[in-house]
């Protein structure tokens, strides 16, 4: 089983910029993220490796592209 980068996109492995590990990494205010925002479809989350769900923020382009709803 591969280590869970909370920093990596789990869908096309790049940077995902979750506000949330940006906050821990940075000292910065938490803001909200689209992960805890977003609603994504079944399929979106049915396609996320099963160590990565709830451990990796989808980036924004995989969002746009994963037509996150609302």
């Amino acid at each position: 089983m591969d280590v869970i980068d909370p920093a990596i996109c789990p869908l096309c492995g790049s940077t995902n910029m979750c506000a949330m590990e940006v906050a821990k990494a940075t000292g910065r205010p938490l803001e909200q993220c689209r992960c805890v925002d977003g609603v994504f479809s079944p399929e979106v989350l049915e396609s996320l490796p099963e160590e990565a769900k709830g451990k990796a923020c989808i980036c924004s382009n995989c969002a746009a592209n994963a037509q996150l709803i609302s």
